[in-house]
């Protein structure tokens, strides 16, 4: 993601319908999942640390980025043992082994999914925990993916492939942001077809916060989904949510 942006994102994470909207259905599978009352977690890819108090609660909290800016960020909110890194080569924490290991909207910025993913799996406990969540469908590729550098989208039979492919057992696996895709995939889709790729320089980005009635009412409609995920899966959305484990 551009530097310039995380100022941006540290503003507006705690209360953004989409940031908020994601925590409540990644707190959701949490609590199905049972860690243990002293577990050890990490979060890699960070970014300015809006997860860690929904992580920070349920055991010992170590975070991961690439960019120090966001860490600088992510410090203040004094919640997590914090390290700069980035997978699959340079990553700090080798040595440790986690009880749940937490990656929203990471392994599509990595040039080496595959190898980032075998590197995860290796800092796991037996029984350890992968909560990860992806963008999905590249025919939804936008000028938000550029802006925030992402390589690519998947589908779900792509991310179940490259999960087993690298050793996880997947316990659950599903499309969510369903409610909201027909207009989300319009916006973009209508995105797409008015105009050429932008100048880099010029790229908008989407981090601004809405009007507050209108951010109370995605973000009802995008949570809601919560209680759906976990019992069923979602046969299409914006992104994709699996929960693994070694």
């Amino acid at each position: 993601m551009d530097a310039a942006l995380y100022p941006r994102m540290a503003a507006v994470e705690d209360t953004h319908w989409w940031f908020a909207g994601r925590r409540a259905i990644c707190e959701r599978m949490l609590d199905r999942i049972g860690l243990p009352s002293d577990a050890v977690i990490l979060e890699l890819g960070c970014g300015t640390g809006g997860n860690f108090p929904m992580l920070a609660r349920r055991g010992q909290l170590y975070a991961m980025d690439t960019d120090e800016s966001a860490l600088g960020f992510a410090a203040s909110r004094r919640l997590a043992k914090l390290a700069r890194g980035s997978l699959p080569w340079e990553f700090p924490f080798a040595a440790k082994r986690f009880d749940l290991v937490v990656m929203t909207d990471v392994l599509e910025h990595l040039d080496d999914e595959r190898g980032s993913l075998c590197m995860v799996r290796s800092s796991l406990r037996p029984r350890g925990w992968l909560l990860m969540t992806v963008p999905a469908l590249g025919w939804l590729w936008s000028e938000h993916d550029a802006t925030h550098h992402h390589r690519r989208r998947y589908r779900a039979i792509e991310l179940r492939r490259l999960l087993g492919d690298c050793g996880f057992a997947i316990d659950y696996l599903s499309y969510y942001n369903f409610l909201l895709f027909p207009a989300i995939a319009g916006v973009r889709l209508f995105q797409r077809l008015r105009a050429a790729a932008p100048d880099p320089a010029n790229r908008k980005h989407d981090l601004t916060m809405p009007p507050r009635f209108v951010n109370a009412v995605l973000l009802r409609a995008f949570s809601c989904e919560r209680f759906v995920l976990g019992p069923f899966r979602l046969p299409i959305g914006v992104s994709l949510i699996a929960v693994a484990h070694v």
